[in-house]
């Protein structure tokens, strides 16, 4: 038998039950005037946040890639091995009160979820200043003497030598996750250039040699090495019109009529002669040495006015890696870098949606890149609705809204000046961006003067390419989340990538045709949610 507890002890009982009792309910209270006041933005997770789930207002992107905190810049080039994209960007900790950045790494599946693996190049860990743009290989037999499958990267540093650009070379033994620095000394000296800098390697499995294309000025040099280790120069590829080059890319694709074509390109700014200062890119042919192109005048993959260091990189699943390829680009834009609304949220940096690109040939225009999204991003979309066929001679605003969305639509006329659709629009119809054609003007456009965006010179406002007005309709493919609006016209003929800043209550969406009716047919909206 449980003997009964003597008295003191249910007295002291009372009392501390007694004072339990006083002190919840003191909680309770001061749980309903906290609750009652307004709440700050909850802190973001150290992982990849834009994964997360919450109700909490944010501008922070819903599908697109964001950097976890502080700053992103450049991309590097994604390489698949061990069963995921291995993804590097350039990311300051210290932003924005000290420079310097360092390789960040991201891994992924499905080209749309990315999980931070945090940094494998740190910065100022040697004498040669912080890792800047480079890229990273797979050396599957041991060509530079680490070990077979070591990944290698070769990265631009501003050497302690009075600061010159030179490339250093940092291996990894633990798949990526770390990187050991070779050595203090360049294994590529500089020239006597001053901008020499953004190595991008390949594999010229044609030729059993590694490849490398820098960016030198307003010059694309060629180089090429059986180690990794030693260079030679090779050929220069001059550019004109188009700027300083950075970031430069080099590949090979089959295209759809089945010839094998080599693609140059590069990121450049051609703002100054009216056009984009995005992707810049020639087809043609390598013959180990020198690129020969097919034309003088660069094709151009986007037209918007933020997708700048852009990589493209091999499909990893499948044994066909000429067919198709992956790209994306850092969405931001130099003359403006630091002017957005997340920063109030502690963080500056996001990425385009992943392209898949593939090599078109026209008989007008010979061979053209076209893009789409990725398609695993449709794995992703949490809800559809389909609007049919809408007849518009004005305006017609639809009945669903939101900030984050693809919306895809076949639009048709007779005779018009101008059609097409404002997005992320207010309540009262005053704030907007627009996408459509102008038929009088014969061309397709964004245009982001109506609504928050960042560009406060009002120079950059409406992007645009030329359009046939004698087709007299148009696809539209458009991806819209919370600081960015991506539109692919006519199957990814044409690109545009931008960043807007709406008022995060900015979510209608309203066709519109001037001068004549249209057709808006196979109108869809799929949401995507946090």
């Amino acid at each position: 038998m449980r003997k009964k507890a003597p008295k003191s002890i249910w007295i002291r009982s009372v009392v501390i039950i007694t004072g339990l009792t006083i002190f919840i309910a003191m909680g309770w209270s001061m749980y309903q005037k906290d609750a009652a006041k307004p709440q700050k933005p909850a802190a973001i997770p150290k992982n990849q946040a834009n994964q997360s789930k919450h109700t909490t207002p944010t501008y922070r992107a819903s599908y697109h890639f964001t950097v976890p905190d502080k700053w992103k810049n450049d991309p590097q080039r994604p390489i698949y091995f061990d069963g995921k994209y291995h993804y590097y960007y350039l990311y300051n900790r210290d932003y924005p009160k000290k420079n310097g950045t360092e390789w960040r790494h991201a891994t992924s599946t499905d080209l749309v979820h990315w999980k931070d693996e945090g940094v494998a190049i740190p910065k100022y860990t040697n004498p040669n200043g912080d890792p800047w743009s480079g890229s990273v290989v797979i050396d599957v037999n041991n060509t530079a003497g680490f070990g077979k499958g070591t990944l290698v990267a070769i990265v631009t540093q501003p050497s302690a030598d009075g600061g010159k650009q030179e490339q250093f070379l940092w291996y990894s033994k633990d798949k990526g996750k770390t990187f050991t620095s070779y050595r203090n000394k360049p294994v590529m000296s500089n020239p006597g250039t001053k901008d020499f800098r953004d190595p991008k390697i390949i594999r010229d499995t044609q030729r059993n040699q590694w490849v490398m294309v820098m960016a030198e000025g307003t010059k694309i040099g060629f180089y090429e090495s059986d180690n990794l280790k030693n260079w030679r120069y090779t050929s220069g590829f001059q550019t004109e019109n188009i700027g300083l080059v950075e970031c430069p890319d080099l590949y090979r694709m089959r295209a759809d009529d089945g010839t094998y074509q080599w693609i140059l390109g590069v990121s450049a700014n051609s703002k100054s002669t009216g056009g984009p200062n995005t992707y810049a890119y020639w087809t043609g042919d390598f013959n180990g040495e020198a690129f020969l192109p097919d034309h003088s005048e660069p094709e151009w993959l986007d037209y918007g006015f933020d997708w700048y260091g852009a990589v493209t990189f091999e499909e990893g699943k499948d044994k066909d890696k000429y067919s198709h390829r992956y790209a994306l680009a850092w969405m931001n834009n130099w003359d403006y870098a630091n002017n957005t609304p997340t920063l109030k949220e502690g963080f500056n940096g996001m990425d385009s949606i992943v392209r898949q690109i593939r090599l078109k040939h026209t008989a007008d225009a010979g061979y053209r890149l076209v893009s789409q999204p990725v398609p695993n991003l449709e794995r992703f979309q949490t809800s559809k609705k389909s609007l049919g066929t809408i007849k518009v001679e004005g305006t017609h605003r639809l009945p669903v809204a939101g900030d984050a969305y693809q919306l895809e639509a076949d639009v048709s006329w007779s005779t018009l000046k101008n059609v097409g659709l404002r997005l992320r629009e207010s309540t009262d119809g005053k704030r907007h961006v627009d996408v459509g054609v102008s038929v009088d003007g014969q061309y397709s456009y964004v245009n982001r003067a109506n609504t928050g965006q960042p560009d406060q010179s009002g120079k950059y406002v409406e992007s645009k390419a030329p359009f046939d007005p004698d087709k007299k309709k148009v696809h539209l493919n458009i991806l819209v989340d919370k600081t960015s609006i991506e539109v692919f016209v006519d199957g990814g003929e044409v690109a545009y990538s931008s960043l807007i800043f709406p008022r995060l209550e900015d979510q209608k969406i309203t066709l519109f045709s001037d001068g004549g009716p249209a057709i808006f047919n196979n109108v869809v909206v799929k949401h995507f949610s946090r």
